[in-house]
């Protein structure tokens, strides 16, 4: 019996040390192939149970598919946000018991004000101007010749990264003393008027506005995108007889354009608005928070990794997930209704 246990042993320390002590190109492709043919085999066995229901009862297959991506979830996504509000009633090092003192101190102090304040300026002004250039560009280069080109023009940014697009407007913004030659376009441009140079990511509060524009350039894309969708849409028999009480213009926009369209509207602006309140790219990497710009997602991050003060990292999360919630609630409302209306 020993040298069976001693033979298991070995058995299992080779199989665990193949599996994880990958460092070789051969080793790497070899692990890669055992993964390929375990997946064939468990694939193959769900297969074949669905393939003879008579003798797989219904719950069995349920859970064979369902089951594992609900454990996933449960542990990926259920577990941390549990744990991450649990935390956030704790100190800095998660070993003091100190209530709702994070809470208080995130809405009290002057330096956590300022971070709900710059997410709140997010909050209001990405949505509403993505939405607005979005709307006005799709009615202005709607059934146009060149339509599919302004589009397209539009649309770029969408397919850049934000860590991509924050360089990208790191270097537009980029400052230099009057002095020397600027190589910042906005500066360069200044320079050309005649005016200063100006430091755009450091004066407060203008340079919120600065990085706000970041986002608004790469969202009203999708805007655009979405409410062209919904103006094609429009039955061309209200719209007919709009023109033939005499609307035109901006009466054509204000009276039938968006009350026709307002479902995709509303979804638009939602989106847009859990987009921005999650924004940590930008800020990370255009200020990284510093010159009174940070937002709620850059902040926890900052206490969490940086600072090391666990609790209140935790907190400013649980706060970001509190005001996302209605937001989502509302969009899958809106969601529903405009499914009913169609």
């Amino acid at each position: 019996m020993e040298n069976i246990r001693l033979w298991v042993e070995y058995f299992w320390e080779q199989i665990s040390g193949f599996l994880l002590d990958a460092e070789t190109p051969v080793h790497k492709l070899l692990l890669m192939l055992v993964a390929i043919v375990l997946f064939v085999v468990v694939m193959g066995a769900i297969l074949l149970a669905v393939d003879r229901p008579k003798r797989v009862p219904n719950w069995l297959v349920t859970a064979a598919f369902a089951g594992p991506a609900l454990l996933a979830l449960a542990f990926g996504l259920v577990y941390p946000a549990l744990r991450t509000a649990y935390q956030s009633f704790f100190n800095r090092n998660g070993q003091e018991f100190v209530g709702l003192d994070n809470y208080v101190t995130a809405f009290v102090q002057p330096e956590f004000q300022v971070v709900l304040r710059n997410t709140a300026l997010w909050v209001l002004l990405v949505p509403t101007l993505a939405t607005f250039f979005g709307l006005v560009y799709a009615v202005l280069v709607d059934r146009t010749r060149f339509e599919k080109a302004a589009k397209a023009l539009i649309f770029l940014p969408m397919a850049i990264s934000l860590v991509g697009a924050s360089i990208i407007w790191r270097f537009v913004y980029e400052f230099r003393d009057a002095a020397r030659a600027q190589t910042g376009l906005a500066n360069q441009i200044l320079v050309g008027l005649g005016l200063e140079p100006y430091q755009f990511l450091v004066n407060a509060p203008w340079n919120n506005v600065f990085l706000i524009a970041v986002l608004i350039w790469i969202q009203a894309g999708f805007a655009m995108t979405i409410l062209s969708a919904a103006i094609k849409a429009i039955p061309d028999d209200i719209v007919e007889a709009a023109r033939l009480d005499g609307l035109k213009g901006v009466q054509m926009f204000r009276y039938i354009t968006v009350p026709s369209i307002r479902p995709a509207l509303v979804v638009v602006l939602t989106t847009i608005a859990m987009t921005t309140l999650k924004v940590f790219d930008i800020v990370r990497t255009m200020t990284g928070g510093n010159f009174g710009t940070s937002v709620v997602a850059n902040e926890f991050y900052s206490q969490s990794f940086v600072q090391g003060n666990g609790g209140m990292g935790a907190a400013l999360a649980v706060i970001l997930f509190l005001i996302v919630i209605p937001v989502v609630i509302y969009n899958v409302r809106q969601l529903r209704l405009s499914e009913e209306i169609r």
